[in-house]
């Protein structure tokens, strides 16, 4: 089987056409024929290496819509036909205590989509079945496929720390992340006020559901929410502030990242025992919160704000989101 599509050759290269075979389908794996695929920072990372993992050629590429067109004899819940979509991970054993937990995410011996294997930047991709998560009939596939890894990687946060309708909430870092972590608190029922430190984004982030916008460069502004939130979601991957945003929060407040600080957060052990607040982080989410998340947002017309390019132009998509100029999330159209 003969697939065709864009990759690194070497660390902090373009992507070239690329041609490559895949071997015999196994039994528990789906063939997926690729519609739409994001392009997200973890692509980015990936391509130059900087997480020191990448194998070249690198074939990018794990924000993924598109229809099952094979199947293995031992695969179940999906069929040649389907919709489905697939993110970060592509498998988990099914064996280990996360697995039978339902924490699939946490499997110890998981398979990424970009890690030692070729990714969506292609006509085709395979998975395990359990990560090829069926799409709602309604949902719109052209802006689906950063749902599947920016998405979840924001919604799962809200789950794990127990985030009620009446609770005021604070985003951190209004980008790809954060405009959607704004869209899914403010249908959950929650006051959000988002953190930015670009004033120009002002208007634009009120009408995607902030209640409020604190410029995060101001410490004046950052001093009247003192005390106020019950859970803040940091998606910049920069070093912050930290002790400022946790006495924003109010006493049992949670903090949360899923940006990929590459420095040590510096935190005072007092800004958390005072008032009994805590620090969390995660990855992305099970395929059964990805399920749930995907149906919230065609309940709710969630979507990412997104730019489409076509595949053969994933350069100049890459330029587009490297330069800072993406609004806010990137496709590419096969």
């Amino acid at each position: 089987m003969i697939v065709n599509g864009f990759a690194a050759l070497e660390q902090h290269s373009k992507l070239t056409p690329f041609a490559y075979n895949l071997e015999t389908l196994g039994p528990e794996e789906v063939e997926i024929k690729v519609f739409y695929c994001g392009l997200c920072h973890s692509d980015l990372s990936m391509i130059n290496n900087d997480w020191g993992m990448t194998q070249y050629p690198f074939v990018p590429g794990h924000e993924i819509v598109g229809e099952v067109i094979a199947t293995g004899s031992a695969v179940k819940n999906v069929k040649v036909g389907d919709k489905v979509g697939l993110g970060w991970q592509s498998k988990s054993c099914m064996s280990c205590n996360q697995c039978m937990d339902g924490h699939h995410h946490l499997c110890g011996q998981g398979e990424a989509t970009i890690v030692g294997r070729n990714g969506g930047f292609a006509d085709k991709v395979r998975s395990h079945w359990s990560w090829a998560i069926p799409l709602p009939n309604a949902i719109d596939m052209s802006k689906a496929g950063p749902l599947l890894c920016g998405g979840i990687t924001v919604f799962s946060p809200i789950i794990l720390a127990g985030v009620k309708p009446t609770d005021t909430v604070g985003v951190i870092g209004i980008g790809g992340l954060g405009h959607l972590a704004i869209k899914f608190l403010k249908h959950w029922g929650c006051h959000v006020i988002a953190f930015s430190s670009n004033p120009n984004k002002k208007d634009h982030i009120l009408k995607m559901g902030a209640s409020k916008v604190i410029n995060s460069t101001r410490p004046e502004e950052l001093e009247s929410i003192n005390g106020k939130l019950n859970f803040i979601l940091n998606t910049a991957n920069v070093k912050l502030d930290w002790n400022s945003y946790l006495t924003a929060l109010a006493p049992k407040g949670k903090f949360h990242t899923v940006g990929a600080v590459l420095e040590p957060m510096e935190i005072s052990a007092f800004s958390l025992i005072l008032g009994e607040k805590t620090i969390g982080g995660s990855p992305i989410g099970s395929p059964a919160i990805i399920k749930t998340m995907l149906d919230f947002c065609v309940r709710h017309t969630i979507y990412p704000e997104v730019e489409e390019f076509p595949m053969e132009k994933v350069n100049d998509a890459i330029e587009h989101l490297e330069t800072g100029k993406a609004r806010f999330r990137i496709v590419l159209k096969n």
